[in-house]
């Protein structure tokens, strides 16, 4: 799944600190919630994906990587995809998901929104 169609998916778990204003993970949060997205936050809201009620479609990982892949080996709930933010990637990670056979991609929800979605 390339960035332009997870933009057109509608619930999110944003994976990160939430809370920090200064953090990317609070900045993609808001924006996204701003532009009528579903958004879930999992890190310092949420203590696991599997907590997110309903549907999920795409988790984007704004997190260190070794939480992240923590957070992932504990997984069990069913989404599309995956969104790797700069600075949340590792081979541990990567070669992980590979194993699961998960999809994923390296990019960024603020550019997704910026190139995709008529932001607000």
């Amino acid at each position: 799944m390339e960035l332009q169609e997870v933009m057109k998916q509608r619930s999110f778990a944003i994976v990160g600190d939430t809370l920090n204003e200064e953090k990317y993970a609070y900045k993609i949060k808001h924006k996204m919630l701003a532009n009528g997205y579903n958004v879930h936050s999992v890190g310092k809201e949420l203590e696991t994906i599997d907590e997110i009620p309903g549907e999920l479609d795409i988790i984007d990982l704004c997190i260190h990587p070794v939480k992240g892949l923590k957070l992932m080996k504990a997984c069990t709930k069913p989404f599309k995809s995956i969104v790797i933010q700069p600075g949340a990637e590792s081979e541990e990670l990567m070669a992980y998901l590979d194993e699961m056979g998960y999809p994923y991609i390296q990019g960024c929800l603020l550019v997704g929104l910026s190139l995709f979605v008529e932001t607000e």
